[in-house]
């Protein structure tokens, strides 16, 4: 559950407490690796998968090449000194359409280099992970 893009953390926690009953150490641990397994290999794919696009589509690659170049040249800068930072903070809150899999296609996008993402993001899925843990023990004791 963890590693599927729209539950992550916040689907695969609260299952392993509340139905599952898993010892909070162990779905914690498993949750965290699990929800890192797809970012790992965005990060390590999505440099030669974009390449393997531009060879394979014509217009529309150049397209996106243009667009691509145009949204790093404007995050470069002062907004780059920030991008980790915004990383952690992207991934470390549990809100519908942030999370790991988010995180790791914008720092693609962005041109983060993934030896520096990749630990912001583990950072931003540990948060995350505390966040959506102590949310799951509170609605638990409500029922």
């Amino acid at each position: 559950m963890a590693m599927t893009p729209f539950g992550e953390l916040r689907l695969s926690l609260p299952v392993s407490l509340l139905l599952y009953h898993l010892p909070l150490e162990q779905a914690f641990v498993i949750s965290v690796l699990g929800n890192m397994i797809p970012p790992t290999i965005i990060l390590i794919f999505a440099a030669q998968f974009h390449k393997w696009i531009h060879k394979k589509s014509g217009f529309f690659a150049k397209k996106w090449v243009n667009y691509l170049a145009q949204v790093q040249n404007k995050f470069s800068g002062k907004y780059q000194k920030y991008g980790l930072v915004a990383l952690v903070i992207f991934v470390g809150v549990p809100f519908p359409m942030t999370g790991a899999y988010s995180g790791a296609v914008a720092a693609f996008i962005f041109g983060l280099p993934a030896k520096y993402s990749w630990p912001c993001i583990f950072i931003g899925v540990v948060i995350s992970g505390v966040i959506t843990t102590l949310v799951s023990l509170g609605l638990g004791r409500l029922f």
